[in-house]
């Protein structure tokens, strides 16, 4: 069995269809176009990563952490917490 209970051949005879009506120039750029967007979303997603890795490594923790504590210095002083 093949996909989803359809056989090889039935796979075959639908292939075969296809490129009866819409020929094997248009099935090529077909394909074509498809690996080209798939190529397109694959090398986005790398960039988005590589993105957020960067941002993330650019967040430096030891700032952070002392943004954190000035803040729970200022909220024992006054008794109450400011916004910044």
């Amino acid at each position: 069995m093949g996909l989803g209970g359809i056989s090889m051949w039935q796979l075959l005879i639908i292939l075969a269809i296809v490129l009866l009506v819409f020929g094997t120039k248009r099935v090529r750029n077909l394909g074509g176009d498809l690996g080209g967007a798939i190529k397109g979303f694959k090398s986005a997603m790398k960039e988005g990563e590589e993105e957020q890795a960067k941002s993330d490594d650019d967040a430096d923790p030891a700032s952070i952490s002392a943004d954190k504590s000035e803040s729970a210095e200022e909220t024992t002083k006054t008794g109450e917490r400011q916004s910044s």
